[in-house]
């Protein structure tokens, strides 16, 4: 039967893939055949990333990476590059969930929001579409989320800077898709509701009155385990969506549906 997801000759750039997300799609790309630059701020998380890439058979960079600063990523592309050769795929999925309403949080920490959720694809995309226009080929992936195009009334859900931040990516991925298309070029983005990962796991997942209001609101009455957006990110990744632009997949168990 033919692997409809083989990434086999391919080579995919991870933002954030220290832990959580990042990493596990990382890992899914090694298996699908994909080698794997690994771009982070912690040398160390990416270091047991690497090594479990490895261990697959396929080969994997660490690269230390700060998506806001510009200069960090050009030197962190300009290594993916003289090392590999080529890269097919980019994952954008570096992220952060500040806390807090437009009436009670900082300019600090909205502004962090968009360095990290939006600038930080800016910089990334920046660095890496020419390259794809030039060989005429990409599959470019931006992890949003479901807060995008859904609020949460909940108090400890309250991020105004995470929602806001978030529906931008969805305009940069519509606007980076109508212009990439005829390059062969394939943006879009997907929006996970709540997994657990480092962001998470020291709030909401400490909180077992936000949990059960999550799950008894949730169609499939539970957050998303650890892999479950792995089937997505590798479809919208591989040649298998050669056809699919500008879209966004919500992963969210129905969620978004009530």
């Amino acid at each position: 039967m033919e692997n409809l997801f083989d990434l086999t000759g391919k080579v995919a750039v991870v933002t954030g893939a220290s832990s959580g997300i990042g990493a596990d799609a990382a890992l899914a790309y090694a298996k699908a055949g994909a080698d794997v630059a690994l771009l982070a701020r912690r040398l160390e998380k990416l270091n047991e990333v690497k090594a479990a890439i490895e261990s697959t058979g396929r080969k994997a960079i660490a690269v230390v990476c700060d998506v806001t600063k510009e200069e960090s990523v050009k030197a962190a592309m300009e290594t993916v590059l003289s090392t590999f050769g080529h890269i097919d795929i980019l994952l954008n999925n570096a992220g952060i969930a500040v806390r807090g309403g437009v009436d009670s949080m900082s300019e600090e920490d909205w502004n962090k929001s968009f360095d990290i959720n939006v600038k930080g694809i800016f910089l990334t995309s920046k660095y890496v579409v020419p390259h794809m226009k030039e060989r005429g080929y990409g599959k470019i992936v931006n992890i949003a989320s479901v807060n995008a195009v859904v609020a949460d009334k909940h108090d400890t859900f309250i991020r105004h800077s995470y929602n806001a931040s978030k529906s931008a990516v969805l305009g940069l991925t519509k606007g980076m898709a109508a212009s990439y298309a005829k390059h062969g070029i394939t943006v879009n983005a997907i929006g996970p509701a709540l997994f657990e990962s480092e962001m998470t796991a020291e709030t909401l997942f400490k909180s077992e009155q936000f949990l059960n209001a999550y799950n008894a609101a949730n169609p499939a009455g539970r957050p998303g385990n650890k892999g479950e957006l792995n089937g997505t990110i590798l479809y919208l990744s591989c040649d298998t969506s050669s056809y699919v632009q500008g879209q966004f997949i919500i992963v969210d168990g129905g969620g978004a549906l009530v």
